[in-house]
């Protein structure tokens, strides 16, 4: 299993702008490992081989998704992120980074800096504990 780093429950909704729910599409995350080394090319073979790194859900009727995975990670010159992306069929219709509320990294993260306040309150959400894991919430609302 894997050793490092803090499990959490990472979850939300997708809808739509008139904030009907988004069924059918698919929503993926992908993030560093605790050392701050991606399962990627550019990355080598440095990421910890027990932590996937990469996760792909299919929203339901309720628009509802959720990973089990672990509290972000900040490595060189980035502050802890998870990055998402959102697809309806072919067409991509977000690629984006979620947040961790209150890491003192955020300030100085150069991605976090140019998010307006609203793109701040959505994208940056608390991890709370939630018996031993951490949980945060998401509600993301895209122009389908």
């Amino acid at each position: 299993g894997y050793s490092g780093g803090t499990p959490a429950w990472v979850e939300g909704t997708v809808t739509d702008l008139q904030g009907r729910p988004l069924a059918g599409a698919q929503v993926e995350i992908w993030q560093c490992d605790q050392a701050g080394h991606y399962h990627h090319p550019q990355d080598g073979d440095r990421a910890d081989p027990a932590f996937q790194g990469f996760g792909r859900v299919t929203l339901g009727h309720d628009g509802a998704w959720r990973f089990h995975t672990l509290r972000p990670a900040p490595y060189s010159g980035r502050t802890p992120h998870i990055h998402l992306k959102v697809r309806l069929g072919q067409r991509e219709l977000l690629t984006t980074q979620l947040y961790v509320e209150g890491d003192p990294g955020n300030a100085r993260d150069f991605l976090w800096q140019r998010l307006d306040e609203h793109g701040r309150r959505t994208l940056t959400r608390p991890y709370v504990a939630d018996g031993p894991t951490l949980r945060a919430r998401y509600a993301l609302a895209v122009a389908a």
